[in-house]
């Protein structure tokens, strides 16, 4: 082959290359998108998924669609999307826990690094840890008392191992040097339901999924998980207050797309759910529940997911935590 007809040669197929691109942008979405939560309805990962699916509805003008496919602590709906295409039409939608997870489960059907292209960091929430009003504590601080005079008397329930609430109680459980039991539910709402209703001790949980709870007196916040004291929650101290010095965690969540996805359909759905999460509607709808908004690449959010998972990692190991 001559050089002339290797460079028009090379020149077509950049051409080509260039024009599906841009087509391939300009169609898509052409039908519905699905977002998997593997979770059930209830929780902050379904309310934040729904709150982005309405709005990615009306910017994009095909809908978006929140589908709930809970079990194996998230790795059901997370191994649905690891195996679909990577064309858009299938999104995850997950929180920290997919990280911590990892490093906490063996044998999960998928491989969280290889696995799945990161999309967009939608942000975080803080945690709050509350009870029943009947149980006699005011504060995290006496709830430490309580639970060193009687030891395996107070429990704690989780809606997923390895959530940013599980890792948190877990945090708590072993600088305080306490002996309490955490115990596993299938999502936030029945943990809810059974701290409600006394049959555990408390909780620890995102804002949003809690503050209802709180504000109707249902429940009792004990303490929140930021660095500062929030806004809405004027009155609850931190952990750090309670006695446990320089104690921070959040729940994250993002949005991942199956492996080998193009990298221009990446940057599209980053930009598009940017600029969704930064829209009036969302902003209000989540700002009242004292969200805290990220706007990244990418790549930015990779970068963020591999930092957040070498934290975890120590932690589990300092603290021993383990999955039976």
């Amino acid at each position: 082959m001559t050089t002339t007809r290797r460079t028009l040669l090379g020149a077509f197929v950049l051409g080509l290359s260039a024009m599906t691109s841009v087509a391939f942008g300009q169609a898509f979405p052409s039908k519905p998108v699905r977002i998997i939560v593997p979770y059930p309805p209830g929780g902050t990962v379904d309310f934040v998924a729904r709150t982005l699916a309405v709005r990615l509805t009306e910017q994009l003008g095909q809908p978006f669609i929140v589908e709930n496919r809970a079990g194996a602590n998230g790795a059901i709906g997370s191994d649905l999307v690891a195996k679909a295409p990577a064309d858009g039409y299938t999104l995850l939608m997950q929180a920290s826990t997919f990280v911590a997870s990892a490093l906490l489960i063996k044998g999960q059907p998928y491989d969280r690094e290889k696995d799945f292209t990161p999309i967009a960091n939608l942000g975080s929430v803080p945690l709050v840890m509350l009870t029943y009003p009947g149980l006699p504590i005011k504060n995290l601080g006496e709830f430490i008392k309580a639970a060193k005079a009687e030891p395996k008397k107070y429990t704690l329930g989780t809606p997923a191992f390895g959530s940013a609430s599980h890792l948190a109680e877990e945090a708590i459980r072993y600088e305080s040097k306490i002996d309490i039991q955490i115990v596993p539910y299938k999502g936030t709402a029945p943990a809810v339901i059974d701290v409600l209703g006394g049959h555990i001790s408390g909780m620890i949980d995102a804002v949003p999924s809690l503050m209802q709870h709180i504000k109707s007196g249902k429940a009792h916040a004990l303490a929140v998980t930021t660095a500062k004291r929030l806004p809405s929650l004027p009155d609850v101290p931190t952990v750090a207050e309670s006695g446990l010095p320089n104690f921070e965690m959040v729940s994250w969540y993002g949005i991942w797309a199956p492996a080998k996805m193009p990298a221009e359909l990446a940057t599209r759905l980053n930009a598009e759910i940017n600029t969704a999460m930064q829209s009036p509607q969302v902003v209000q709808s989540l700002g009242a529940q004292a969200y805290i908004f990220s706007n990244t690449t990418n790549q930015q959010f990779d970068t963020y997911v591999k930092q957040e998972s070498a934290k975890y990692k120590q932690l589990i190991e300092k603290a021993n935590i383990k999955i039976n």
